[in-house]
């Protein structure tokens, strides 16, 4: 019987993955099942779990100078790393927890998990076989998971000098992971080009399924809408939805002289003209903020908006369908968060119905926007 994962293997095979920079994607017709009830979402779910652990225990054996040149940096924030791995293990106990409770309905990748011994040991020895119903989807899951890890260990070893997502710098920044199991939150990126502009159409078939998310809009980009349309139409694309900042222009407010005035003109100009719809967030652009804005952001009643889920789905990067599904792939292993779209990139209409119907019958909700980071 051959195994198609094993923790020698993969550490053998670790160097030979794809390039720093290149993205995940997991093509999901591998697995054999659709996530047809609540049970089968739970045992994909902990399939990728397992697999997700398994990396990630197999890269705590790479050495610092390994790391690094694993990851294509010439020095690396050690301390960040094993702050966000250290994370990583803990949400990955807690959702195995979650996602063991249907073992008396199916039991497959149903493993004595009872604490964080136990998964780290189970995640040791984890292995699909030849003549396993999920051969086709271990390598294709083993390699997806190995190149997201190197995404999640890039952005931890450059952190804080080049902020993120993967870390927070206080409780004023928020992002999915105290959300409860199986919800999830829609968000929408307005990005840096400025067409095309797919708000209107996201927003419609949201409102159409009964379902809302969060906009996160550029100051420049309202304020030349509204040269060409009225503030009722504006307020009428955004109906029912939830409007939030991403500054005044998409670029880095990390390093950005003028970072404040971008966030309060963005702010003012929102609440002036957009106010059924103003949620008190600022969602920096790319995750690039300052560690020392925690006094600005509560003396202006804003919290920072960051992201668990990322469609990447920015020019070049991901086609609609590969997004979709890197998207659907990481709701299995976090299985709540918040779900970053780019609105201006046409992939969202197509990856966003799929997604709709993939997931219908999984058990999994949406949370309401206006509660969503609550």
């Amino acid at each position: 019987m051959r195994i198609v994962f094993l923790l020698s293997a993969w550490l053998l095979s670790f160097g030979a993955l794809a390039a720093p920079g290149d993205v995940a994607t997991l093509d999901r017709s591998t697995w054999p099942e659709q996530l047809g009830n609540p049970t089968l979402f739970d045992v994909a779910s902990r399939a990728e779990i397992l697999m997700f652990a398994s990396v990630l225990l197999a890269s705590e054996s790479l050495d610092e100078p390994a790391l690094a040149q694993r990851l294509g940096l010439r020095t690396i924030n050690l301390d960040s790393v094993n702050r966000v791995r250290q994370r990583l293990w803990q949400r990955l106990l807690a959702n195995y927890n979650f996602a063991q409770q249907s073992c008396d309905q199916d039991a497959s990748f149903c493993f004595l998990v009872e604490d964080m011994p136990t998964l780290r040991e189970q995640a040791a020895k984890f292995q699909i076989s030849e003549d396993s119903y999920y051969t086709r989807w271990a390598e294709p899951s083993r390699a997806f998971h190995g190149q997201y890890l190197d995404e999640q260990l890039r952005k931890a070893a450059l952190f804080p000098q080049t902020s993120s997502e993967v870390d927070r710098f206080g409780d004023f920044e928020r992002n999915g992971e105290a959300m409860h199991d199986r919800l999830f939150l829609l968000t929408f990126d307005s990005a840096a080009n400025a067409a095309p502009d797919n708000t209107a159409w996201v927003s419609e078939y949201l409102r159409k399924a009964n379902m809302s998310g969060t906009f996160f809009v550029l100051g420049r980009d309202i304020q030349a809408r509204l040269t060409e349309r009225s503030v009722a139409s504006l307020q009428s694309t955004y109906s029912a939805q939830c409007v939030g900042v991403q500054g005044w222009e998409f670029r880095s407010h990390s390093h950005w002289q003028d970072w404040q005035d971008s966030v309060r003109r963005s702010v003012e100009l929102i609440k002036g003209k957009l106010p059924e719809n103003f949620v008190p967030l600022f969602r920096p652009p790319d995750g690039q903020r300052r560690a020392d804005a925690e006094g600005f952001f509560k003396a202006q009643g804003l919290q920072v908006a960051l992201w668990d889920i990322d469609a990447q789905d920015g020019a070049g990067k991901l086609k609609a369908n590969q997004s979709a599904q890197r998207v659907l792939t990481l709701m299995l292993l976090w299985r709540h968060g918040v779900i970053n779209f780019n609105v201006k990139q046409d992939g969202v209409k197509t990856a966003l119905p799929w997604l709709m119907t993939q997931t219908s019958q999984s058990g999994i909700g949406w949370e309401d926007c206006q509660s969503g980071f609550r």
